[in-house]
């Protein structure tokens, strides 16, 4: 049988224990068949999941915690409810609009978000139950492997409110499904169904409506039988390559989205989103 920690009792196991209970707007458990296996699911189905400004802190922040955890090889990130995650909650954008002090902590947490789910050493699955979108679209598509309900649908979501796109879409998109599609829907911020997602090359599969957390559960199954330190370094190879050829430009991206906040065009797009009429530009 497989044991997620790889080595004997570590010497300072006060410094290794991680306590999942500070996390309010996650439900983070073990799976009862592998206990090497993490679940997080994200918790305010009646919102879809969208992050509240706690909620955002959390799903950038909890990626240590994973990655410290001896008990934890692979991990399960899923959504409560129908939506996986609907992005940014209107509150919390329009609280992160409100100060420069409060966009540079934004700019903290966006870059933390998708660098910490990079640079977490534990393989993440994640299971996409429907929508994804903005800041949910980039939990969705960091994971290292990606399976899709056949009712999920992807949108960047970042041009619909007048701001670049830059969280982790011009890192990976380019490399996920080339830069002529990566372009269109990135300008365009149409919203991608599932089984054209997997066409292109943005997730690793589509399975039937239902069906995505149990796939990924056994995906996880799977891995966390497996050679840990071998997964663990394949996916640190593979992520060089992805920081190396699109980290400077993710940095770019992230900086000139919150430059983006700070032009009226971005509160138009807000307020237009909010009010579900047509954006007038100036």
């Amino acid at each position: 049988s497989s044991c997620a920690v790889m080595s004997d009792a570590p010497p300072f196991p006060d410094l290794d224990a991680v306590d999942y209970t500070k996390y309010k707007t996650i439900v983070v458990r073990r799976d009862d068949e592998q206990p090497g296996v993490l679940i997080l699911e994200l918790a305010r189905p009646e919102q879809l999941n969208a992050t509240s400004s706690r909620m955002h802190r959390e799903v950038s922040q909890i990626w240590i915690d994973v990655a410290r955890d001896p008990a934890v090889s692979v991990v399960v990130l899923t959504g409560q409810g129908k939506a996986f995650c609907a992005g940014g909650d209107f509150a919390m954008i329009e609280r992160n609009m409100a100060t420069p002090e409060a966009l540079y902590e934004m700019y903290e947490e966006a870059r933390s978000l998708v660098l910490n789910m990079i640079g977490c050493s534990k393989v993440i699955v994640c299971a996409i139950n429907g929508v994804a979108v903005g800041a949910g679209c980039a939990l969705a598509l960091l994971g290292d492997i990606t399976i899709a309900a056949e009712n999920a649908k992807f949108g960047d979501g970042h041009s619909k409110i007048g701001v670049a796109a830059g969280d982790h879409a011009v890192m990976c998109w380019p490399l996920l499904c080339g830069m002529a599609k990566a372009k269109y829907y990135l300008l365009t911020g149409e919203m991608i169904v599932a089984t054209e997602a997997e066409r292109i090359g943005l997730v690793s599969k589509v399975v039937p409506e239902g069906n995505a957390f149990t796939e990924g559960l056994n995906v996880a199954r799977r891995l966390a039988a497996g050679p840990q330190h071998a997964l663990r370094f394949t996916k640190r190879a593979l992520n060089s390559f992805l920081l190396q050829s699109g980290g400077a430009s993710f940095d770019l991206s992230c900086s000139l989205e919150m430059l983006n906040f700070t032009h009226p065009d971005a509160k138009e797009g807000v307020q237009a989103v909010k009010q579900k009429r047509p954006p007038r530009y100036p």
